[in-house]
């Protein structure tokens, strides 16, 4: 199972400009994807995407529930669920469902969001019937038994332990989202709370599963080589029988609430090397102003040519490495600065330095002929993207529940294409603002005051 809060937004490539435009161009133009949907009386909505070229295919399942929709009191069950439900089932024997994938000859893995949980297999086009029954299974017949709770629990702690603890720098991920959203439940870290999950009951549990992992919270599309009317028949078999949940699904109405002024904190961390994480806050997913971020972050640090790596990395050297990446979310995202201190630099100095090159985009803006290299890197990604059905179904799936419509899949080019260099400069202003944002100094624990 995968940890998944911050994911898929430092997948930068560079290209060479005119060659690269022209073949990506091409090559989105001939990657529309083709797709037929229907919803089940029950409410589970169903997406399928043909693609005969290889004789597999992928079936994920997603669910709209991520930790966002959690009680307060009661954090990380969403997480918690995305590995319980690996458990089995009532006609699953416990620890059985990854064997029965892999022995057929199919991968299988899952992931957690503040938004959402997916899971998915994939597996020859001829198994295609098994992906079916076990996801069916997951939904009506998913094993909540306190056999199952208690060994995932012991799981999480270490998971936690590894995340927040062992691995450097990695919580920022709790550090900075409980700065940045005080009054949203996006302040919690995905991954919970270890004495919430000890407080938890197995009715707890049984209740969120009932009100979540219910079909009409969920959105089912199968990608790959598939025949369309035989694989709607097999979803009606597998799928049209488990009943709509009777529990109102928790949808938070927070508005977040802007940060007035910035908020500035050092952590102590188990580093050799300091460093420097900018949080700021950005529109929620779907704004307009989204592809515009989105190329800024891909303007400033999108590999060694960009602007950031250019003057932090091999100009100054006062970094040894740097990122940016904004992280769209359904109720308001955050955009992540970061970069972590060469030898001798001061954390100040270094956050001193990223403010300058921020400063110089919102005053002078990026030339045209830097637009278009990074209109050619999102080309390029987004190609890509479409070049793999687990990357499609899991596309579709959010295209769906976050933007309304399937068909966002095939809008994707059209919209960073109406991005124009001032709206990338205009963004910047507006979003980067020093004003109100979070910055977090991460510094040694050898380093921390003793009292």
């Amino acid at each position: 199972m995968v940890y998944k809060t911050y994911s898929n937004y430092m997948r930068k490539i560079t290209f060479t400009l005119l060659l690269g435009m022209l073949i990506s161009l091409s090559a989105l133009a001939q990657t529309k994807i083709a797709f037929k949907e229907f919803t089940l009386d029950n409410g589970l909505h169903v997406i399928m995407h043909q693609d005969n070229s290889t004789p597999i295919v992928s079936n994920t399942v997603f669910y709209h529930v991520g930790s966002k929709n959690e009680n307060q009191e009661k954090t990380g069950y969403a997480h918690f669920f995305e590995h319980l439900m690996f458990e089995g089932s009532e006609n699953i024997d416990r620890g059985q469902f990854a064997l029965i994938v892999q022995s057929s000859g199919g991968t299988l893995n899952a992931g957690t969001s503040p938004d959402f949980t997916f899971y998915y297999e994939i597996l020859p086009s001829n198994q295609l019937e098994l992906a079916l029954y076990l996801e069916s299974e997951r939904m009506l017949h998913g094993k909540i038994d306190q056999i199952g709770v208690d060994t995932q629990r012991e799981v999480i702690k270490q998971e936690m332990k590894e995340v927040f603890e062992d691995q450097p720098y990695m919580s920022f991920r709790k550090e900075m989202p409980i700065r940045l959203f005080p009054n949203h439940p996006y302040k919690n870290p995905v991954i919970g709370s270890a004495e919430h999950l000890d407080q938890a009951t197995l009715e707890d549990f049984k209740d969120f599963y009932n009100t979540f992992y219910v079909p009409n919270n969920a959105t089912l599309v199968i990608a790959g080589d598939l025949d369309y009317e035989q694989t709607e028949s097999l979803v009606r078999k597998y799928f049209a029988e488990i009943p709509k949940g009777a529990n109102e699904i928790p949808r938070p109405n927070i508005e977040i609430e802007r940060l007035k002024s910035e908020v500035m904190d050092i952590v102590y961390d188990n580093i050799q090397l300091p460093a420097i994480f900018q949080g700021y806050q950005i529109p929620k997913i779907g704004h307009p102003d989204t592809y515009a971020i989105d190329l800024l972050s891909t303007y400033l640090l999108s590999g060694k040519s960009s602007l950031m790596y250019r003057e932090l990395v091999d100009g100054s050297q006062k970094a040894v490495q740097a990122a940016a990446f904004p992280n769209e979310l359904e109720d308001g995202g955050m955009f992540i600065i970061l970069a972590i201190a060469n030898m001798g630099v001061e954390v100040d100095e270094l956050n001193a330095s990223i403010d300058e090159i921020l400063a110089s985009v919102q005053k002078d803006g990026i030339d045209q002929k830097e637009f278009e290299k990074l209109l050619n890197i999102k080309e390029t990604q987004l190609v890509n993207n479409l070049g793999s059905v687990a990357n499609i179904s899991l596309d579709l799936a959010q295209s769906h529940v976050f933007y309304g419509s399937a068909d966002f899949i095939n809008s994707q080019l059209e919209r960073y294409s109406n991005v124009r260099p001032e709206d990338i400069q205009r963004v910047a202003r507006e979003y980067l603002n020093k004003d109100s944002r979070v910055v977090l100094k991460y510094l040694p624990k050898s380093s921390q005051p003793t009292e």
